[in-house]
């Protein structure tokens, strides 16, 4: 509580970029410009070449590569697959930034001439894999960020820890690097940053104080039965219709129990028992996830989906169910005295128009390991479609655009990419600079 105290002081204490000389951050521009052929090359590269959840040893040899040619102290095979690059400009304070390895295993179908034919496996099952959540876009523009702060560090003091998380689809790698050490091995950030790629319009930026993401659990129930013939029910005990149940009277949990004005949600996203339509089988197994923001909600809705289980069992006088409530990943809280400070860089950097507070997102992100750290931290959003494109989407009856994890997500990578890079950059000399 000590550590976490002086840094909100010391934040206070830092004065926000809008108050410095416009060369500097006129500079990070022309930096970025200057770079971007090299940016659009790592970009196009990753996309093509997409791993997933704890096998990206490509991506992070790439990555730590690049960060050694920047002159920085790389370290690879944190938590697995991660890397830490570490750069030492004098005293002040540390400042985290990161971004996420993996892809996701499903098909790209945006038709890019750049697009990823990339297969792994996983679980003995071939997938295509993916960067459709933007994972390239973050990674392409955390090194242009790093570049520019090499390029800019008379402009600042402290220390970069730059990390390359793996496994965030699964909600998995920030605990695995701090489960490796990544705060007792490396410096402990006084700040921490991270972004994340949005259907918004390109050269825009998001961001807002407390929960910017959600709680996330996954559910896991087996309902029990006794199997037989489809036409004789009465000779059997059916969990299929017990499964039926439960899918239809857990929502009012949702709907009956839970604060209207409170975010929640559960979702069932998957059935699976039974072989053909004309025999009864002995168990069903039922998955889903259950989001939120407040722990009042979640610790809520746990409660809720268990006790339904078990009614929906004890209603066909059926065995008890199986259920397992698997936590996943916890709610980003951005600090308000960090966003308040970082907001006046932004909306002095790209206007007052594309510099806006936006809603939390539903999705849940594991950069809340790190955060829950006791580390004051904002996580923020960058857009990545043409502004028209957009425009015509928000019309009555207008095309809606791919959203992240669609098959279609098509990020345009410049402005795309400048804009991350120059958000993240502007962040991080906020606190650092001179």
């Amino acid at each position: 509580m000590k550590q976490l105290a002086a840094a909100i002081l010391a934040l206070a204490a830092v004065p926000a970029l809008a108050q410095l000389p416009a060369p500097v951050k006129n500079d990070v521009v022309t930096r970025l410009n200057g770079m971007y052929p090299w940016l659009d090359t790592v970009y196009k590269d990753l996309h093509a070449h997409p791993e997933i959840a704890f096998q990206e040893v490509r991506t992070a040899g790439k990555l730590a590569g690049e960060m050694r040619k920047l002159g920085f102290q790389v370290t690879e095979k944190v938590g697995k697959t991660g890397v830490v690059a570490v750069y030492k400009n004098g005293g002040g304070p540390t400042v985290l930034v990161r971004t996420e390895l993996d892809g996701l295993p499903m098909e790209e179908k945006t038709g890019l001439p750049y697009a990823s034919r990339a297969k792994a496996t996983s679980d003995g099952r071939e997938s295509f894999v993916t960067h459709s959540c933007g994972h390239d876009i973050h990674m392409a523009s955390w090194l242009g960020a790093a570049r520019t702060l090499v390029e800019l560090k008379t402009q600042w003091t402290g220390t970069l820890v730059f990390i390359a998380q793996p496994a965030e689809e699964i909600v998995s790698g920030a605990k695995a690097m701090l489960d490796d050490g990544l705060f007792t091995r490396f410096p402990k950030p006084d700040y921490a940053f991270a972004l994340h790629s949005w259907p918004l319009a390109h050269g825009t930026v998001g961001y807002n104080t407390g929960a910017v993401s959600s709680n996330s659990d996954a559910i896991e129930i087996v309902f029990k039965g006794r199997g037989g013939h489809g036409s004789a029910p009465d000779k059997s005990l059916d969990p299929i219709t017990i499964a039926a149940r439960f899918v239809v009277d857990v929502q009012t949990v949702v709907s009956r129990e839970k604060d209207p004005k409170e975010f929640g949600v559960v979702t069932i996203g998957a059935i699976q028992g039974g072989t053909v339509g004309n025999i009864i089988p002995d168990s069903v197994q039922v998955r889903g996830t259950i989001r939120s923001y407040s722990p009042a909600v979640r610790a809520k809705l746990l409660d809720g989906v268990r006790r339904v289980a078990n009614a929906s069992a004890a209603m066909a006088d059926a065995p008890a169910p199986d259920v397992q409530l698997i936590s996943g990943g916890a709610a980003i809280v951005n600090s308000e005295a960090l966003v308040t400070k970082t907001e006046a860089v932004f909306k002095d950097a790209f206007g007052e128009a594309n510099a806006q507070r936006m809603p939390a997102m539903t999705a849940s992100e594991d950069f809340s390991q790190f955060v829950n750290q006791g580390v004051p931290s904002m996580f923020f959003f960058t857009g990545v479609y043409d502004p028209k494109v957009v425009e015509e989407a928000a019309r009555e009856g207008g095309k809606p655009i791919a959203f992240n994890h669609s098959p279609f997500y098509a990020p345009v990578p410049e402005p795309s990419i400048k804009t991350a890079a120059q958000a993240m950059s502007l962040a991080v000399l906020n606190v650092m600079g001179r």
